[in-house]
């Protein structure tokens, strides 16, 4: 065997031996990266359905719950509460909700699949502030004719309880309705249609 050929071997087993090293790293390398593509667990869950037991929210009473990072309000409204919603029509922007902010089924002036419960993003549709939930007939600061809803403190926008926006005030939309669906009568979940299976 001459010297030549030693070389030649040599030099074919030192290129494939590199050749399969640097695929080895660009895979290790591709891998982490193509990862990085999909959510982390932590997005993924933000973004899931949550399930919420209504069943200890009382007449009258608001629960808060988190939904992709946002909070959902559920409201057990009384019926004085739903009668009073009725007077607001002439007061709100978009009395039969058909601006575009619930889902499909969610209709009407109560803005809910079973009128006893409001289920509402809590994020005032002017600037994202989060509005308060003041359910007191006629209080001081906000006037006699004031019949219960959500008061955006941020620039004095006015909602009532089903989250219409009152005329002449900065927000331009009713509160969003987020998708839900009643599994019975204690359990929803947000951020699956009705119907949804």
């Amino acid at each position: 065997m001459s010297n030549g050929d030693v070389n030649a071997s040599r030099r074919r087993f030192l290129v494939g031996a590199t050749s399969v090293v640097g695929g080895v790293g660009v895979v290790g390398a591709a891998v982490p990266f193509v990862a990085s593509w999909n959510p982390s667990a932590k997005a993924k869950a933000a973004g899931a359905p949550v399930k919420v037991n209504i069943s200890k929210v009382e007449p009258g009473q608001q629960m808060t719950v988190e939904w992709r990072g946002k909070p959902v309000w559920i409201i057990r409204r009384t019926p004085e509460m739903l009668a009073n919603i009725e007077k607001m029509n002439d007061r709100v922007q978009d009395p039969q909700s058909e601006k575009p902010q619930q889902p499909d089924y969610i209709k009407g002036v109560y803005r809910a699949s079973r009128p006893e419960y409001a289920i509402l993003v809590g994020i005032c549709t002017h600037l994202g502030c989060s509005p308060k939930f003041r359910p007191e007939v006629a209080p001081e600061d906000l006037g006699a004719e004031w019949l219960g809803g959500f008061f955006c403190p941020c620039h004095g926008s006015k909602f009532d309880l089903s989250g219409r926006v009152f005329k002449s005030v900065p927000a331009p939309l009713n509160l969003q309705v987020p998708p839900h669906k009643y599994v019975d009568d204690m359990n929803i979940i947000i951020g699956v249609d009705e119907g949804a299976a």
